[in-house]
């Protein structure tokens, strides 16, 4: 199983824009796809955006469709969040999360990184 490491959180203001990277480690990232979750105080862990594992193909949650970019470099062992025009309901701990079969249930992931906080003033 590969290790997860993110980064990139911090206080930004409604309107801002941040970008979140998720560094992997020990196994063979490249075959592995990669999903974004969001947990805001009280609430379940949700889906945000995921890649396949060569990045082919992507996909978002509903929330932030038309904001958000997930991209990756494989050679790097990387998966980025691009979040722009944020909004204080983006305010949550950001997970990466990586596994063999890809979706939106956190259930089809193996690997958790200790995850990053947003926080979004409004």
């Amino acid at each position: 199983q590969v290790q997860l490491v993110e980064s990139g959180g911090g206080l930004v203001q409604a309107g801002g824009s941040l970008r979140l990277s998720c560094l992997a480690s020990g196994g063979f990232f490249s075959l592995y796809g990669v999903g974004w979750f969001r947990q805001a105080p009280g609430k379940e862990r949700t889906f945000v955006a995921g890649i396949t594992a060569r990045g082919s193909g992507t996909s978002y949650g509903r929330s932030v469709n038309g904001r958000f970019a997930i991209s990756r470099d494989n050679a790097k062992d990387a998966v980025y969040l691009e979040m722009n025009s944020l909004k204080f309901e983006d305010t949550g701990i950001y997970f990466c999360a990586a596994g063999l079969r890809w979706g939106q249930s956190a259930n089809d992931y193996d690997c958790w990184g200790q995850g990053t906080q947003v926080t979004v003033s409004s």
